[in-house]
């Protein structure tokens, strides 16, 4: 019995969308594939295998129906990657230009990420890549080249695993057919490229500011955020963090969002733009607070409050926290 090779498409959308929007879009590459899988905020994943016999299309030509789709209905450009897995999708999709597509054959997988960089592996973070890189192991190539033993004694069992698993292009994962989650989002693309910390610090803060204020208004709460850093190379990362118990208070969101951004040891990276994705959305009024007795949170509270009410009747910028004072 054979076993139908899959193909993959992962279009990533260069557009600043709303939930709306992105619902429309998921509908739209169903008409494709019923085999669509939501990536917020800016990117979807098709399983185009079944599809193929359908339209009587090439891989190739099906990607390339996908985006011209989207630019006629909806005029937004996307660039895309093309491969028999999820893993391998997302990557040549993060090599193309935006209108490119990069397709990656089974044949060519190995060839195609061996001088290719670790960082570009999902999962990669900065601590890891450190470590990989003080023992001379800059590409994909070397960490196939390298004895199992060995890599599980630098990273331990279960990430030296993975790590080859993904460095041979592995990816058993299948796309699930998948609505947007309820999340709100704010992103900020900086003038020009940011070597500065504290640049990247008040930018943080003020994302993390914006969702705390459009939680509050449409009386939510969250329980987790995520980090998005783009860098000049365009290539990301992204942590997500649980907070320590949901909610819209910007302070709160705040020291959360400034922990990620600590954790990724941004140093002298050259930053373009920043993401905070809020998820777990709930309605405030039925969420629970741990009551403190600290009178200082109790003021800070009624000082948002306060805040809150003057934006809502004098504009946006009416209130803005000290550290992002002009």
């Amino acid at each position: 019995m054979t076993i139908r090779q899959r193909h993959i498409a992962h279009l990533h959308l260069h557009a600043a969308l709303t939930e709306a929007q992105y619902g429309d879009i998921i509908e739209l590459m169903s008409g494709i594939t019923p085999h669509v899988q939501a990536v917020p905020p800016d990117a979807v994943q098709l399983d185009l295998t079944s599809a193929l016999r359908y339209f009587d299309l090439s891989p190739y030509d099906m990607v390339q129906t996908a985006k011209i789709r989207l630019k006629a209905l909806y005029d937004i450009d996307s660039s895309a990657g093309l491969a028999n897995n999820r893993m391998l999708a997302a990557m040549a999709a993060d090599a193309s230009a935006p209108g490119e597509t990069t397709w990656v054959p089974l044949a060519d997988v190995a060839d195609w990420l061996y001088p290719r960089p670790v960082t570009a592996l999902p999962g990669i973070g900065r601590t890891t890549a450190e470590t990989l890189r003080r023992y001379g192991l800059h590409t994909i190539g070397q960490i196939v080249d390298l004895p199992a033993g060995t890599l599980q004694r630098l990273l331990g069992a279960g990430p030296a695993r993975l790590l080859a698993e993904r460095a041979r292009g592995r990816d058993p994962r299948p796309v699930t057919p998948s609505e947007p989650a309820a999340h709100l989002l704010a992103d900020l693309v900086l003038e020009r490229d940011s070597l500065d910390p504290a640049q990247h610090h008040r930018a943080v803060l003020g994302l993390a500011d914006r969702i705390g204020q459009r939680l509050r208004g449409e009386s939510q709460v969250a329980d987790r955020l995520t980090l998005t850093v783009r860098y000049a190379d365009r290539s990301a990362t992204t942590r997500t963090r649980a907070l320590p118990e949901p909610t819209n208070h910007s302070p709160a969101l705040a020291a959360t969002a400034l922990g990620l951004l600590t954790s990724l040891g941004l140093q002298r990276a050259r930053v373009r733009a920043f993401a905070i994705r809020a998820d777990g959305l709930r309605p405030s009024d039925g969420a629970c607070r741990q009551l403190s007795l600290d009178p200082g949170d109790a003021r800070a509270r009624a000082a948002e409050a306060a805040a809150d009410r003057a934006r809502r009747r004098f504009g946006p910028e009416a209130v803005r926290p000290a550290a992002l004072a002009n």
